[in-house]
């Protein structure tokens, strides 16, 4: 069992900015993919970003641009950063990490291992 654990949600206003936090004691996050997801009330649960193996992050198409993924200089936690949120950014927000060898293209929950409890964010235009 690893928990990962998400935090740095809250309420924010259109224009504005959140940055949340991932933090997890996994030995090796180099070895493996880390994701992103939300779930807005309803909805299916969405991938917003992955960042491979090798640093390279990769966004889901109406966020890329406006999100932005960083990892601190131990590579222990990861964040992702909303700029410029809009009210349909509002959902609970996941990070999650990948066991598989080959994860780069990992975009759908089930190629996820592990995952947080989430973070909700609230944009209110």
């Amino acid at each position: 069992q690893v928990n990962m654990i998400e935090s740095g949600g809250g309420s924010v206003q259109t224009g504005g900015s959140l940055k949340l936090s991932c933090t997890a004691p996994l030995d090796s996050w180099s070895a493996r993919c880390m994701g992103w997801f939300r779930q807005a009330p309803g909805k299916e649960r969405e991938w917003v970003a992955t960042v491979e193996k090798n640093g390279r992050p990769t966004y889901a198409g109406d966020v890329q641009g406006r999100f932005h993924v960083s990892q601190d200089d131990a590579g222990m936690t990861h964040y992702l950063r909303l700029n410029g949120p809009k009210p349909d950014d509002t959902a609970m927000y996941y990070c999650a990490a990948s066991d598989l060898s080959f994860c780069d293209a990992a975009s759908r929950p089930f190629e996820y291992k592990y995952w947080g409890q989430g973070t909700q964010v609230t944009v209110s235009s």
